[in-house]
């Protein structure tokens, strides 16, 4: 066996703000792995490196892809413990060259196309007219579940954005969920969580920065809504990290970004560790192509994903890949009769 990989940046139709900033571009990596005897097919997968999240995303990011490469040729693994998207991208690409290489990644009534997911309606962060109008937008469309990204503009007016959608919908009409991204300090924090419990609203993730387990403690413990980790479970590779993270905080809800928690693998035994101790999960893409989410789509109906998962970023962008995943309202379904052209690949740089 082969592998090949190419780099490719993703352009934002519109600007995606959050607490860390306006992103106008995103860069992502593909991999390839084939039976040399034919290279002309091959299993496809998206290491989808987050600058700014990821801590691969250094200066040696590609030389590990090079290493991954020369290894997979002479047979020898490569220790990924740290490199979780490249992680991420080589299990797509094993599991759809096991599965034929027709984008599947993970057969089931999804694939089969007698599945759908229910998604969140995401909604970036801009001024106050302009996430207005994106809520309104999200609604007209059907979503049952919106998700807002907080923490950059005026505190008030993101609370009165709140107070406005529950004038028209209640919680059991619409689920509210927000996304400070560490945006919180945590000596008003819990004077923030007391105005969002009285909106009704169902979670919030990461509300103060990671690295701080004593005070994300105190705040799980004490919030009057669920808190989800999420930037907290990056770069934890190890699994006794990962059971002392979870006994430390104990949070409400954990979500799960196989791109940034150590691939599929690494997703499942986050999972394992949440139900054993009573958390509640939800999976969420991370700013992949059409490429990756349509393999985390996959898995997150194969295990049985409940409730409204975060897959919804595959239109934000302008020059994105063709995949059996289709949305429609607030739901992503496969289409099982859609031909995946794996020729508009060929154009990419791909170092071997």
């Amino acid at each position: 066996m082969r592998i090949e990989f190419a780099p490719y940046l993703l352009y934002f139709k519109e600007a995606a703000g959050t607490s860390r900033g306006v992103l106008r571009e995103k860069p992502t990596f593909f991999i390839k792995i084939y039976d040399e005897k034919d290279p002309t097919r091959f299993g496809i997968g998206e290491a989808a490196v987050f600058p700014g999240l990821s801590p691969e995303a250094d200066g040696n990011y590609v030389w590990k892809l090079t290493e991954l490469l020369a290894n997979i040729a002479i047979g020898r693994e490569t220790d990924l413990t740290r490199h979780s998207s490249i992680q991420f991208g080589l299990e797509q690409a094993i599991y759809d060259f096991s599965n034929d290489c027709k984008g599947v990644y993970f057969p089931s009534e999804f694939t089969e196309g007698e599945k759908s997911i229910e998604i969140n309606g995401l909604i970036w962060m801009g001024d106050f007219d302009e996430m207005l109008q994106r809520i309104d937008s999200k609604i007209r469309e059907g979503y049952k579940c919106i998700k807002l990204k907080i923490g950059a503009i005026d505190w008030r007016k993101e609370i009165e954005l709140i107070k406005i959608i529950r004038n028209h919908f209640n919680k059991t009409e619409l689920m509210i969920r927000v996304d400070a991204n560490g945006g919180f300090d945590y000596k008003d924090c819990l004077v923030k969580l007391d105005e969002l419990a009285l909106l009704d609203v169902h979670s919030i993730e990461q509300p103060i920065k990671a690295g701080n387990p004593e005070s994300m403690s105190d705040l799980c413990r004490l919030s009057p809504i669920p808190i989800a980790l999420d930037e907290e479970l990056i770069g934890m590779g190890i699994l006794n990290d990962k059971i002392k993270l979870l006994e430390k905080i104990h949070p409400q809800f954990i979500i799960l970004k196989p791109a940034l928690c150590g691939g599929f693998s690494g997703a499942q035994e986050w999972i394992n560790l949440a139900e054993e101790n009573n958390i509640g999960w939800w999976i969420t893409s991370a700013l992949e192509s059409n490429v990756g989410l349509n393999a985390i789509a996959q898995f997150s109906a194969a295990i049985n994903a409940k409730g409204p998962q975060g897959l919804g970023t595959g239109s934000l962008f302008t020059n994105n890949f063709e995949t059996p995943v289709t949305l429609h309202k607030d739901r992503l379904s496969f289409n099982p009769h859609f031909a995946m052209n794996y020729s508009q690949f060929d154009s990419l740089k791909w170092h071997k």
